[in-house]
């Protein structure tokens, strides 16, 4: 007797054997063409579904891959993940996407709980991960698996780190608002990061280097609204001859250029305001915002790319790094 939502259903009723008809499935070559049309219009006509998990227990393949986003309310990074998703769907693998929190701990756990699902490869979305809690949890949990680090590096065997450089962006940034007559240009940052801290190191390069001066202003906030319109208004108190300011993200520019204008000052006549990431709000904003694309889609793309290959047994270089562009609208 057949068994019920099987191959071996479908075996029967094509009189063919049950690996016969998983060759077909699958696509291997040597099948009779009369033979493969047969089973191709069974399997039509009894809607056959193919069960991966009974299949993934014969290949030990699971066509899942992992991504992990520190914050999901991080709309930059919520894109990322977006980018990611779409392209391994494409190429026929299902993700499993965590939400693990900015605690290093709690990365590694979800590190862990990742490997007990066996997921194939991993994204890490934003150099948050670049930390030592991270590099020793994969070295734990995940040493064999392929790991892409958007945005970001860690040494590892199995560990491939897809960086922006957004040094030079931040530094071609301070470069564009000196050209424009700004002499007295902030840094602003809401948070700590290891690539805000390559956008601070950029941006003190450009003050050097097209300004001649060495004490930059740098400012500090917080993530929430107000403590970022607090820490403009101390910002403007403190140098009230500010007239640049570099955003180490585009949402915190917009509370910027809001609070700049609660303030009496204009954007960009008084001040000029560059962001960065060139989110897509960022065109639709008013005053339209200058942005640093640290190249989000491309670096997305090549995460997943290189996993492929590396799945397919090709060789793919441990680091990689693209140029930032700018895109210039009206707050300069």
């Amino acid at each position: 007797m057949p068994k019920d939502g099987t191959i071996y259903d479908i075996a029967h009723l094509a009189g063919v054997s049950a690996s016969t008809v998983s060759r077909v499935i699958n696509n291997y070559p040597y099948v009779n063409k009369d033979t493969r049309a047969k089973v191709l219009r069974i399997l039509s006509e009894k809607n056959y579904v193919q069960n991966d998990s009974a299949r993934s227990l014969v290949t030990q393949k699971t066509k899942m891959v992992g991504i992990l986003i520190a914050d999901i309310r991080t709309t930059h990074h919520t894109e990322g993940v977006y980018y990611v998703e779409k392209e391994f769907s494409r190429n026929g693998y299902s993700s499993l996407i965590y939400n693990t929190g900015t605690d290093f701990s709690d990365m590694a756990k979800s590190i862990q709980l990742m490997s007990q699902k066996k997921v194939e490869a991993l994204v890490l979305m934003g150099s948050i991960y670049q930390n030592s809690t991270v590099q020793n949890a994969i070295a734990t949990y995940m040493p064999n698996t392929p790991i892409a680090i958007c945005n970001g590096y860690l040494d590892g065997p199995n560990i491939y780190g897809i960086v922006c450089d957004e040094r030079r962006g931040i530094k071609d940034g301070v470069k564009l608002l000196v050209s424009r007559g700004r002499k007295n240009i902030a840094f602003f940052a809401n948070h700590s990061t290891p690539s805000n801290l390559e956008k601070l190191e950029g941006f003190k390069e450009g003050f050097r280097d097209y300004l001649g001066k060495n004490d930059a202003p740098v400012i500090e906030s917080g993530d929430s609204v107000f403590e970022i319109e607090r820490a403009m208004k101390n910002l403007l108190e403190s140098f009230p001859n500010t007239d640049g300011i570099v955003f180490v993200e585009d949402y915190v520019a917009m509370i910027g250029i809001s609070s700049i204008i609660s303030l009496g000052k204009r954007v960009p006549e008084d001040i000029s305001v560059l962001g960065m990431n060139n989110s897509r709000y960022a065109a639709i904003y008013n005053p339209p915002l200058t942005s640093i694309d640290n190249m989000l889609y491309d670096t997305s793309l090549i995460a997943v790319r290189n996993l492929l290959d590396i799945l397919s047994g090709r060789h793919v270089n441990h680091r990689m790094s693209i140029a930032c562009t700018i895109a210039e609208r009206k707050s300069l």
